[in-house]
């Protein structure tokens, strides 16, 4: 954090605000031009005008009005597309709105309700998301320099929480919470501690989503988070129990064996 503050606190964060409802631009736009950070480099109150100033310059953060009469916010992002802003926090008078902005790519979702007291939180955390990605892209460009090197291509880009819906009520499940995982048919069993919840989605496309160095498969309906694994105990044929930390008890067959073993060792 030292140094990402050292490297680029004189470049300012340049903000887009796209908001319909003059008193929330009233709100808003003097608690960003109170931080010494931050530039307010183009404000909008309708969807078209921001889409086609997005797309001409891009900013660092957008803070993006989801109730907008022409276009609403999500029609602005697909229109503006995902290199309009390192950042966006999509705004919204409706909790309804909070799941599908996370599904969109926004990184937060600020009710209007709550701007006065959570505004400082989220442009913090805008800020440095962004900070991040350009130190990110710093290495990358001294990596760059270096030609007796190669240039390290960018990490996959893991799910870090999992979307359950269930009846009334949605939960956002951080994966690094996730204890083990069981197929069901089209369905997974998510369990974490003495909870489980059944997400739809085939277990083949949510592995391929989730980071191989964490969840291993250990049976072909069972996946582990291997940060869990306490113990292995070998049966007959090649085959174990794998326990976790909770004394749960899983199977492992022999065809899986080697790849948690891989992983095991390197923890």
């Amino acid at each position: 954090m030292e140094l990402q503050d050292a490297l680029f606190e004189s470049v300012p964060i340049r903000v887009g605000v796209v908001e319909g409802a003059s008193e929330t631009r009233r709100l808003v736009l003097p608690l960003l031009e109170a931080d010494a950070d931050v530039h307010v480099a183009a404000v909008h109150s309708e969807g078209s005008a921001a889409v086609e100033s997005l797309r001409r310059e891009p900013v660092d953060i957008l803070f993006l009005d989801v109730d907008l009469e022409d276009l609403d916010g999500f029609q602005v992002l697909h229109a503006a597309g995902s290199a309009c802003a390192g950042a966006v926090v999509l705004m919204t008078a409706k909790e309804e709105h909070a799941l599908r902005a996370f599904e969109a790519g926004a990184l937060d979702c600020l009710l209007k309700s709550r701007v006065p007291e959570r505004f400082a939180q989220v442009l913090g955390r805008a800020k440095e998301h962004v900070r991040r990605g350009r130190l990110q892209q710093l290495v990358r460009q001294l990596a760059g320099l270096v030609r007796t090197l190669p240039v390290p291509s960018p990490a996959p880009r893991y799910l870090d929480r999992l979307v359950i819906r269930e009846v009334g009520r949605v939960t956002l499940l951080a994966v690094d919470d996730v204890d083990w995982m069981a197929a069901e048919d089209n369905y997974v069993q998510v369990h974490v501690g003495e909870r489980s919840h059944l997400l739809r989605q085939p277990m083949r496309e949510l592995e391929a989503r989730l980071d191989p160095e964490r969840f291993v498969r250990i049976h072909r309906s069972t996946l582990v988070n291997v940060q869990r694994v306490q113990e292995l105990r070998p049966l007959l044929h090649g085959e174990y129990q794998v326990i976790l930390r909770d004394r749960t008890t899983l199977k492992l067959s022999r065809g899986y064996r080697e790849r948690l073993g891989l992983l095991l060792a390197q923890g």
